[in-house]
Formats: structure tokens, C-alpha cells, sequence
């Protein structure tokens, strides 16, 4: 049994998870990383306000359990997956003489980056609109629309001399991806 009576989370945000050349194995990218030590009766929701007022914003948890690579991360969403995760790495932990920190990987919620709009995006005034309608012009009151956001860019899969290589082309950017143990 342990008998530490604190838990220590190695988190991670604001930066991603890329392939390592030339190996490709997974490897966190930028960002910080910081330790947050926490009573080992933590519940989900405070560990989960204490994650988002040491980086800044409001967080989604995923971590890295202790016998995998960050190919394999799982969502932290409860007291049951916290109680969970906990005893996985106190028995991997229980081997070793020093306990393990778990790795988190912290980033905002998806719902909160697709709500952001940018300011050129932003809808008309009302004010504007209701002037126009109040016109006394015969024709109807035109109503003028949002522009609509930009496309996104298109992008081209070119094969390389390299058996299983591709790269990917938009109109600012090339991209290497990296598919089993080759890169596309």
C-alpha cells in the first residue's frame, strides 16, 4: 500500500504532440510543463480547478497511463476515472522505491475553441439593419449578410520517390504525415 499522502501530476499545455525524427515515437512539443502536487483525496472537480488556474484556461484532461506512449492517452472526466488512473500508476508504482508522477496532457475544451469567432466574422449591428428597414424607398430593404468564412484550404497528396512517403500540400503549407512506420 502507499503511503505518500500526496499525488504529484506532471501537466503539460500549449504545446502538441509530434513524431520525433527519424524514429517517429511520439514526443510532447513546446508549451510548459509544470509538477502540481495534490492530496491524494482529490476530487475530479478540484483537481480539475486547480489544472485550469495554473494554466489559464478552462481544461479537458487526458493523461498517459504509466505502461504506454502517448499514442494511448485516456480522458479524465470523473472521480471514478481520477480513483482509477490513480491505482493504475500506484501499481506500476509499487515496484519502484520512488512514486511515479502522472503525465497530463492539458487543453481547452473542443466547444470552447469552435465558439470563438473572429472579429472579422462578427455579425452586423442591429442599428445598421433597423435604419434601412425604416426607409421609405418603394423597393424592399436590402439586408446584408455576413461574409462567409474563408474556405479552407485544399490539400494535394503528392507520392515521393520514397515507397509510402506522401506529401501533403495546401496553399501556405507542406506537410509530412506519419503513417505506421513510414511518413506520408
Amino acid at each position: 500500500m502507499v503511503t505518500n499522502s500526496t499525488i504529484k501530476f506532471l501537466c503539460s499545455y500549449g504545446g502538441k504532440i509530434l513524431p520525433r525524427y527519424p524514429d517517429g515515437k511520439l514526443r510532447y512539443n513546446g508549451g510548459h510543463t509544470r509538477v502540481l502536487a495534490v492530496p491524494r483525496s482529490v476530487s475530479f472537480s478540484e483537481l480539475s480547478s486547480k489544472m485550469a488556474e495554473m494554466c489559464g484556461f478552462t481544461v479537458t484532461i487526458r493523461c498517459q497511463l504509466p505502461t504506454e506512449d502517448l499514442d494511448a492517452l485516456v480522458s479524465v472526466t470523473s472521480d471514478e476515472d481520477l480513483t482509477n488512473l490513480i491505482e493504475e500508476y500506484d501499481l506500476v508504482g509499487s515496484s519502484s522505491s520512488s512514486p511515479m508522477k502522472i503525465r497530463v496532457f492539458l487543453n481547452p475544451p473542443k466547444s470552447a475553441k469552435s465558439a470563438v469567432r473572429p472579429p472579422s466574422l462578427a455579425l452586423p449591428s442591429s442599428n445598421t439593419s433597423s435604419s434601412s428597414s425604416t426607409s421609405s424607398s418603394p423597393r424592399s430593404p436590402s439586408i446584408s449578410k455576413p461574409p462567409l468564412p474563408p474556405s479552407p484550404p485544399r490539400l494535394t497528396a503528392v507520392k515521393s520517390q520514397c515507397y509510402g512517403c506522401y506529401v501533403h500540400r495546401n496553399s501556405r503549407n507542406v506537410y509530412l504525415v506519419h503513417n505506421g512506420n513510414h511518413w506520408q
